[in-house]
């Protein structure tokens, strides 16, 4: 101590401050340069401990707070980010904003008095505040570069001098005040999309006007079109792009007879869910000789009638693809495109784009064509009817079923071998009436004749993939989109293997990427029919990456496979469609696609597929919650589905109903949440709930606004 103060008596000590600013100046003096703490400390001059020491907590604290940034262990520099970013804004109802920046770095707060009124998704400029000490970074936005130009469902309130939409969204705290003029006849307690007009500064509410009137609240379709709005999916099509579908002629011409191979006479037929409409593709198989197969996938020939830039396209790139609710479809292409003219429908001819394979009985690939055709399907086969023929050996076209079953299963058996992961996930279903109401719940399970036509989908798409991006070492590639999807994150396998452990279930982490999947197959295989399946499954699913769309070829993880595309589906995927156009063009020699355009366009679908899926899921909740609201009081057996801070989620065995036992209704403790270990855990008595727990609930609340189950403990 004596030593120190007579540093301080001989100057060699220094205020924080002063140092402070020395190392903000030395900094912005070599903005490029990279240097160790030892540099920097010849550099100013420090040559005593306390001023070394006291210069270390600076520069923690400088890259606590951004100013610089440790390019390489122990080697700092300045961030020469700045303090001004741009990015994308993300609203919150609880007031927590986040401002996401364009480099991918860490999400900022954005307090609401410091959000410029800012909606979710528009693009803004920040400028990053001063930071405080041990608090999180935070920053204002300056300004607003581009709207989202985002609407609002939600359900009018109108009285005699106002009116307001009461917003359902979890990114709006405030109600949209809409002036009386601005209605467009909406009435009070109907459904109706809003887009707000403008944010007065010293307003607490924005101002809007109505765009649609959906209809009553509560009523099946009001709310399935509320749906579909709150997620910018559209839910009538447009009439001008119907009537050019209209004018489409379904005639087949002698010329396309004449240039395309010609399957009329072969065995051909459909297998599909038993209420589809649309038929994509279809399998058609004859002996070649003993002991070799032709083996044909036949997809509906979309790009023949669909030409790229006219008004049905135009339509179909916004849409992207298909939406499945649960009691309706939202289609890419119109009616009469996807249900009648494209649809591979029985007894009907049809254009078709087909791959062609010749396969010994031992299911090996001896040579394949990819040709456009005419084709006759002979029968139109539910996948239960399917299913009921490999099970019996009898019925209708019953030796090219079962054929076709075995072929089938030995590229399954091979697939996996190779390092393809198997997930079966059970999907839940609704019988629902003619008015929309659920009236039981079932289980959608992948059997036989789901995954017979799941294979050759998968080698189809895969051969094409192959066929324009495999190619001599010497050789670029063609612009092509692939159905890409990456390694799962390292860390994340960790945690799965942590989670499983539990259990008493183990997977590899580490190794080539064939070793991690196949044990990921075994741990898979290994719980299959236990209760923790369902979970542990949708926990594996969440460590994977998820799979998109891009002409920079990564290979499919998920798969095993080098080249994957999308080649099977045009009537509900765009990307399908795009494949088929560049196909036909390289086919007959043409010129390599413009990369920009197309990988804009893969990644507009990959986006929209993750947009459908989220309505689809919606559209699933809202009926789980009606099937519940009726069922107030009952008592379930269940599974601790999800843990965090505010409760427990729990999954009823039964019906696969997702609910919520708030963490106030768990009274009899204070309970801690344990983010490691997916548990809460009781200071007193120290009962815990784990991920994957049993549990007994009882339903308490349906809350249909929100798509929302509360339960109870039953104990």
């Amino acid at each position: 101590m004596a030593k120190k103060k007579k540093e301080k008596k001989g100057g060699k000590h220094m205020k924080k401050k002063e140092l402070a600013e020395l190392i903000i100046g030395y900094f912005r003096n070599k903005p490029e340069a990279t240097v160790s703490a030892k540099q920097l400390y010849q550099g100013l001059k420090l040559t005593t401990h306390p001023l070394k020491m006291l210069c270390n907590d600076i520069i923690r604290e400088m890259l606590e707070d951004n100013f610089l940034i440790e390019s390489e262990r122990g080697r700092f520099k300045i961030n020469d980010k700045g303090q001004v970013l741009t990015g994308t804004f993300q609203r919150k109802s609880n007031g927590k904003n986040s401002f996401i920046p364009d480099d991918g770095g860490e999400p900022i707060f954005i307090a609401e008095r410091n959000s410029a009124h800012a909606m979710n998704n528009d693009r803004v400029k920040v400028a990053l505040s001063a930071k405080c000490k041990k608090k999180n970074l935070e920053g204002q936005v300056i300004e607003i570069l581009k709207r989202a130009n985002e609407t609002f469902v939600g359900t009018l309130k109108v009285s005699k001098n106002y009116a307001f939409l009461l917003t359902e969204s979890s990114t709006l705290a405030n109600d949209i005040f809409i002036p009386k003029d601005k209605l467009k006849g909406g009435k009070d307690g109907e459904k109706a999309v809003v887009k707000i007009t403008e944010w007065p500064e010293d307003s607490k509410n924005p101002f809007g006007q109505v765009i649609d009137v959906l209809g009553k609240a509560g009523d099946n379709t009001t709310e399935m079109h509320a749906i579909l709005a709150e997620y910018g999916l559209p839910y009538a099509y447009p009439q001008a792009v119907e009537a050019a579908a209209d004018k489409i002629s379904a005639e087949i011409s002698p010329e396309d007879y004449a240039e395309r191979e010609d399957f009329r006479d072969v065995v051909t037929f459909t297998i599909d869910p038993k209420d589809a409409k649309d038929f994509d593709d279809a399998l058609s198989i004859r002996s070649l000789k003993p002991g070799l197969w032709e083996v044909g996938v036949h997809i509906a020939d979309v790009s023949h009638y669909v030409r790229e830039n006219g008004i049905i396209d135009k339509e179909a790139v916004k849409r992207a693809t298909s939406v499945y609710l649960v009691d309706r479809t939202v289609p890419m292409l119109p009616e009469r495109l996807c249900n009648f003219i494209c649809s591979l429908r029985p007894n009907e001819e049809k254009l078709a784009y087909s791959v062609i394979f010749e396969m010994d009985d031992k299911a090996e690939v001896k040579n394949y064509r990819i040709r456009h055709t005419v084709i006759k399907s002979n029968r139109r086969f539910a996948y239960e009817e399917a299913q009921e023929i490999i099970e019996t050996g009898q019925g209708d076209y019953k030796d090219e079923i079962l054929e076709l079953n075995r072929l089938a299963q030995i590229l399954r058996e091979k697939r996996m071998s190779d390092g393809s992961i198997d997930f079966d996930r059970t999907e839940v279903r609704f019988e629902i009436d003619e008015t929309g109401k659920p009236v039981s719940v079932y289980f959608k399970e992948s059997k036989e004749a789901n995954k017979l036509i799941e294979e050759f989908m998968l080698l189809a798409n895969r051969t094409v993939a192959e066929h324009i991006g495999k190619v001599p070492k010497n050789r670029k590639p063609k612009v092509f989109p692939y159905r890409i999807h990456d390694l799962p994150d390292p860390d994340k396998l960790d945690n799965l293997n942590q989670f499983i452990a539990r259990f008493g279930y183990k997977i590899r982490t580490g190794g080539n990427k064939a070793d991690v999947s196949k044990s990921i197959n075994r741990m898979l295989n290994e719980v299959r029919g236990k209760k923790e399946q369902n979970l542990v499954e949708t926990i594996s699913i969440r460590t994977m990456q998820k799979a998109r769309y891009s002409i920079y070829n990564i290979g499919h993880y998920g798969l095993g496979f080098e080249y994957y595309t999308h080649f099977t589906s045009p009537i509900r995927r765009y990307p399908d469609l795009m494949v088929h156009r560049l196909l036909t063009r390289y086919l007959a020699g043409g010129r390599s696609a413009q990369a920009d355009k197309y990988e804009t366009l893969c990644e507009h679908s990959s986006d929209m597929e993750q947009v459908a899926a989220s309505a689809e899921r919606a559209s699933i909740k809202y009926k789980q919650v009606e099937f519940m609201s009726e069922r107030i009081g009952n008592i379930y057996e269940g599974v601790i589905s999800g843990v965090t801070e505010w409760g427990l989620y729990v999954e009823i065995n039964e019906n696969k109903c997702e609910g919520m036992i708030p963490i106030r209704d768990l009274d009899n403790d204070y309970y801690d949440f344990d983010e490691k270990n997916y548990c809460l855990i009781g200071r007193r008595h120290h009962q815990k709930f784990s991920l994957g727990d049993p549990i007994k609930i009882k339903v308490a609340k349906a809350n249909l606004v929100k798509k929302q189950l509360d339960f109870t403990l039953a104990e």
